[in-house]
């Protein structure tokens, strides 16, 4: 029997079934790379994403201060008109509402 060289036979196609495995693996590689590539710029685009909304976050909690300054102030005047004798205020009110009523009631009455 004649034993096989280094030219013949299964040696040769030993190496076509490494160049099979490297070919698959290269293919896998490439679909990894471009997953990879995908995964970074979905990370990129959320990255983006949440400095945008942490910008307009720091901006609606500067609004809720200056507002909330406002109605503090707003608060202060109307405990300061509560503690103090308000007749007169009082008496246009009910004397502005006579009147609207007695309007109404002259309007309604022409018709």
């Amino acid at each position: 029997m004649r034993r096989a060289g280094l030219g013949e036979g299964p040696p040769a196609y030993t190496g076509s079934g490494y160049n099979v495995y490297e070919e698959e693996n290269d293919k896998l590689t490439e679909g990894l790379r471009e997953k990879v590539t995908a995964l970074k710029s979905l990370s990129i685009d959320i990255g983006t994403e949440v400095k945008y909304h942490n910008k307009l976050l720091d901006e609606m909690d500067t609004g809720f201060e200056s507002t909330g300054g406002l109605l503090g102030a707003t608060m202060g005047r109307l405990k300061h008109l509560s503690r103090g004798s308000q007749t007169k205020l009082i008496c246009y009110l009910m004397l502005f509402a006579f009147f609207v009523f007695f309007v109404l009631y002259w309007v309604i009455k022409l018709r």
